[in-house]
């Protein structure tokens, strides 16, 4: 069975909002399960959410019987998470572009990951084991806006999922970020063979790195 370890928020609305944007839609009765709820406290938390704007839900016919009414994100609490300014960082790396060329645009990303480096270094500094530098990296990248987790598998492997992406504007105008970090974590985590198993520039619903040992 694997162990899930993440940083969700504490108040049941956010609580909400956490689930909804790391798992996708779900049903008034899922959230409750994971919450810890009756159905209709789920419920009033949703429909409360709903006259916010920030949830809405659709019908989906499953064979016979009702059908299952599914919550899910509005574009309203999508912006609720951090996207570090993206216009204006497309619009500053345009500019790097046009003054240095790609070179510059380079230059930029290793030093970005340079310092990202001796950051998380400095984090990692007192782990003595592979597990331990997971729970740090992916605090400091939840601390970053990541919304970082990871969790064992049953064959010995770890998963580190990232459910956002706060610089998701740069790097969709510059994939060298994602490359970048990549290379990070490779070399965070050596001797573990680092993979990305999912990515989210690449129709994917999240980026999941696959960590063995």
């Amino acid at each position: 069975m694997s162990t899930d370890h993440a940083l969700p928020p504490q108040a049941s609305d956010e609580k909400i909002i956490y689930l909804l944007k790391t798992q996708g839609e779900m049903s008034a009765a899922e959230l409750a399960e994971r919450l810890s709820m009756t159905s209709m406290g789920a419920r009033q938390h949703l429909q409360a959410l709903e006259q916010q704007g920030l949830v809405t839900y659709t019908d989906r016919a499953e064979g016979r019987g009702r059908p299952r009414r599914c919550w899910f994100l509005t574009d309203a609490a999508w912006q609720r998470f951090p996207d570090r300014h993206a216009q204006l960082t497309v619009t500053l790396l345009d500019s790097i572009s046009q003054l240095f060329g790609e070179a510059g645009l380079d230059q930029l990303i290793s030093q970005r990951e340079k310092d990202s480096e001796a950051d998380y270094i400095r984090a990692l500094a007192e782990c003595t084991d592979l597990e331990a530098r997971l729970q740090a990296l992916a605090q400091r990248r939840s601390e970053e806006g990541y919304m970082a987790q990871w969790q064992a598998e049953q064959d010995g492997s770890y998963l580190l999922t990232e459910h956002h992406c706060p610089i998701c504007a740069a790097a969709s105008r510059c994939q060298q970020f994602c490359r970048s970090e990549l290379e990070l974590f490779r070399r965070l985590l050596a001797p573990a063979r680092v993979e990305r198993s999912q990515h989210l520039l690449s129709n994917g619903s999240r980026c999941i790195y696959r960590i063995t040992p």
